[in-house]
């Protein structure tokens, strides 16, 4: 069991908050869309005779999700080994600390992928298809500080695969209300490690990393990511109105754009010491509240 605690640890399982809720959002948006014929369905009804036929879609879904982000984090853990070690604040990770191997973590990094692209596999033949790619992209985003301080943009797509994902998985077609969905994940997860990583733009810059704090400075970094942060506001509203949401959508999405307010607003250049409450706690809160809501109304309205 302790074992199982060290890896549980390694990926960070609890930031799992970060994605799952934008990935459910996906897949209810995408339940929606594939029982559009039945008009004289109400959304209850229609999620329920979803899941009459294709339950096992919702649970490869969840379980591609796990695997996903498992693969990611362990392949990042044991890319950033070097440097987690020389940095004071991820000196304590299990692979500087000797609690995992690097050999562990990557045979971890290609059993995590080979179930994801197992799991996509049983849902349909696009997710099949599309499965190497999604893997590229959230493998390939560890490289990425080391050559671009761009790097949280890419882990921003990272993460909009999630609802694009699980909206394919159900319709294995694509919409323009879901993809400005991925596109507001994109701005949101984006503006929120910017933030994050704040905390590394002396260690980043003395170790020839790329960061937006360590290439623009902490100032102008703040300020990117709030207009990230705006942009994401203005995407969620836009995609309200693509899926012809009502007031409880709204009252959610109120209450997300505050708590994104909230974080930028706790966060400033000479004071990082509330980092922690605006990327964790914030975003944590914010993405399950929006999740909640939106579902919520398309169950309520549909």
């Amino acid at each position: 069991m302790k074992k199982f605690a060290h890896y549980f640890s390694l990926i960070k399982f609890s930031h799992t908050i970060f994605a799952m809720p934008f990935a459910l959002v996906g897949f209810m948006v995408g339940v929606m869309y594939h029982q559009s014929d039945e008009i004289s369905l109400s959304g209850w009804s229609k999620l329920k005779d979803y899941f009459t036929g294709h339950w096992m879609v919702f649970f490869h879904i969840i379980l591609c999700m796990i695997f996903a982000r498992s693969a990611a984090m362990a392949f990042n853990r044991y890319l950033d080994r070097e440097f987690d070690a020389k940095n004071p604040r991820t000196a304590i990770r299990e692979i500087p600390k000797g609690i995992i191997s690097p050999a562990s973590a990557l045979r971890f990094t290609i059993i995590n992928s080979l179930l994801f692209i197992g799991s996509s596999w049983m849902i349909n033949t696009t997710c099949f298809y599309l499965s190497p790619i999604a893997l590229f992209v959230i493998l390939g985003y560890s490289y990425t500080k080391r050559f671009t301080p761009l790097c949280h943009l890419i882990l921003g797509i990272g993460l909009s695969l999630a609802p694009v994902g699980a909206f394919i998985a159900v319709t294995e077609v694509a919409n323009s209300s879901i993809i400005v969905l991925s596109f507001a994940v994109i701005g949101w997860v984006s503006g929120f490690d910017i933030i994050y990583a704040l905390q590394d733009d002396t260690f980043d810059s003395q170790n020839n990393l790329y960061s937006i704090p360590s290439f623009l400075g902490r100032k102008n970094a703040l300020m990117l990511s709030r207009i990230l942060h705006l942009t994401t506001s203005i995407l969620l509203i836009q995609f309200g109105m693509l899926n012809g949401m009502h007031w409880i959508y709204y009252a959610g999405l109120f209450i997300y754009i505050t708590l994104l307010i909230y974080q930028q607003s706790i966060v400033k250049p000479e004071d990082l010491s509330k980092v922690n409450i605006a990327f964790m706690t914030a975003n944590g809160i914010a993405s399950i509240l929006f999740a909640c809501f939106t579902i919520t109304d398309l169950i309520y309205f549909g």
